[in-house]
């Protein structure tokens, strides 16, 4: 409704109705909402709207040239099937701290379904978690 509302694109409105409104309102803490607004404002500007407009660095996300829908589809079957840290406005060592806690919470999970009882003189829940720890 904007866009047929306004002469001109209201690119501030839309980006305050995305971060302030739709995320901003589950979002509690205050630096969240400040990222939420640095990243929507990459891909909701004037420039967004040009022919080959980079959302990265590196260039594997760009705004593609006008074309069929073959065009469109091919460019989106040439992008990574994960997307790098970069695609979301980040800085690569996010990805670090991501594949940390996904690791963690995989060694939790498989800890909490082992049994809790032992007999015998078996390795500790503790030294076991070392023991996987270090093997990863």
């Amino acid at each position: 409704m904007l866009l047929d509302d306004y002469k001109d694109i209201p690119y501030k409105v839309i980006n305050f109705i995305g971060a302030e409104i739709n995320y901003g309102g589950r979002v509690t803490d205050d630096k969240d909402v400040r990222l939420i607004k640095t990243i929507l404002s990459l891909y909701i500007n004037k420039e967004s709207l040009k022919d080959g407009y980079k959302y990265s660095e590196s260039g594997i996300y760009y705004s593609p040239k006008s074309g069929e829908l073959q065009d469109y589809l091919e460019y989106i079957e040439s992008l990574p099937l994960t997307p790098t840290p970069e695609a979301f406005g980040l800085h690569d060592n996010a990805e670090i701290t991501n594949a940390n806690n996904e690791t963690l919470l995989l060694l939790e999970t498989l800890l909490s379904v082992q049994p809790r009882t032992s007999s015998g003189a078996g390795q500790t829940r503790e030294e076991k978690i070392e023991e996987i720890a270090n093997y990863v």
